[in-house]
């Protein structure tokens, strides 16, 4: 069955639209959807099998998945991370809502989820409240993982309908959100002494 298409408006998400997505996301489904940069693909952190799928989708490591985890705010990083240090704390702080991917240290709650001994864990809390309103509703932060395009030139696909027509027999529901951004976040190693970028993207931290 072909997935479910959406359109939501960043400035005012439909409630009742985001509703409808949050149900598929707890049921176990897969959704595609916009961040504040490149569109993603991802589930309900509680959604084990749909994880599965999509590290497998994406050949990663079923093992160590390269998938991190979108959030509310940073009050709800202490059920999944250890940020020890308070400068750290501070530089997420500073650069969140936004286009950042913060790599930190994890707590025992993430091998839980990945079944296996992961110690640390990309944490994103994006400026784009579609996506921010789902995590809302959901009470859980949902797995992310870029929406790559095999093509050489573009590596992201902005378009959300071409999108539909290449993940439409993959996820359950698309979220036309808009033409998305084609650069991805900005990494930030943040697991040891001093923050290091290890991607730069589109944004710079302050």
């Amino acid at each position: 069955m072909a997935a479910q298409y959406i359109r939501l408006y960043e400035e005012n998400p439909n409630q009742k639209q985001i509703r409808q997505v949050v149900d598929v996301l707890e049921q176990g489904g897969i959704i595609i959807y916009p961040t504040d940069s490149v569109y993603a693909i991802g589930c309900s952190v509680e959604a084990r099998k749909a994880m599965e799928k999509i590290a497998s989708h994406k050949g990663f490591d079923p093992r160590r998945p390269d998938m991190s985890l979108i959030f509310e705010d940073m009050s709800q990083l202490s059920q999944y991370t250890t940020i020890r240090d308070n400068n750290i704390f501070k530089l997420i702080k500073r650069n969140t809502p936004g286009p950042f991917t913060f790599i930190v240290q994890a707590n025992n709650q993430i091998p839980r989820l990945f079944k296996n001994k992961k110690k640390t864990v990309g944490i994103r809390i994006p400026s784009n409240n579609i996506v921010l309103d789902l995590v809302r509703e959901l009470g859980y932060p949902i797995i992310t993982s870029s929406v790559h395009d095999p093509d050489e030139i573009i590596e992201y696909t902005t378009d959300p309908e071409l999108i539909y027509e290449k993940y439409r027999d993959f996820a359950d529901l698309v979220i036309d959100g808009g033409y998305g951004n084609n650069e991805p976040t900005t990494v930030i190693d943040c697991t040891g002494g001093e923050p290091v970028i290890i991607r730069q993207g589109i944004a710079e931290p302050e």
